[in-house]
């Protein structure tokens, strides 16, 4: 029917925009991660030993204990990550929709993608 067909246009539509908006959140998310992260990532920075203290085990990266704590950073990859298997499952739909091999599909796909980036 002509209703469908117009509300499968409508949806496959926001779906590209939805995947734009999403590769947007994605990026300043990356950049704000960036900003997170610590200025030295080096073990030997994080693991010098004090003065006094002689021996291996001290100054080991493999014996130091897991911190109990995440940096900001992790919690930024970890939204980073999420942002990442919404932004593929939105790909895989827009992608299974276009290939329905239909016209109007397609340029509601083309469409959406254009009005996501431009917004």
């Amino acid at each position: 029917s002509p209703a469908g067909m117009a509300l499968s246009v409508l949806v496959i539509l926001l779906l590209s925009v939805l995947y734009e908006a999403v590769k947007m959140g994605k990026a300043v998310l990356l950049r704000r991660a960036l900003l997170a992260l610590p200025r030295s990532l080096s073990q030997e920075a994080l693991t010098e030993p004090q003065q006094g203290d002689s021996g291996p085990t001290q100054s080991s990266p493999s014996l130091m204990a897991f911190p109990t704590f995440f940096p900001r950073w992790f919690w930024f990859h970890v939204a980073q990550t999420l942002f990442h298997v919404v932004q593929v499952v939105l790909a895989y739909m827009v992608m299974l929709a276009v290939m329905s091999y239909n016209a109007w599909i397609f340029l509601g796909a083309i469409v959406g993608s254009t009005l996501g980036y431009f917004l």
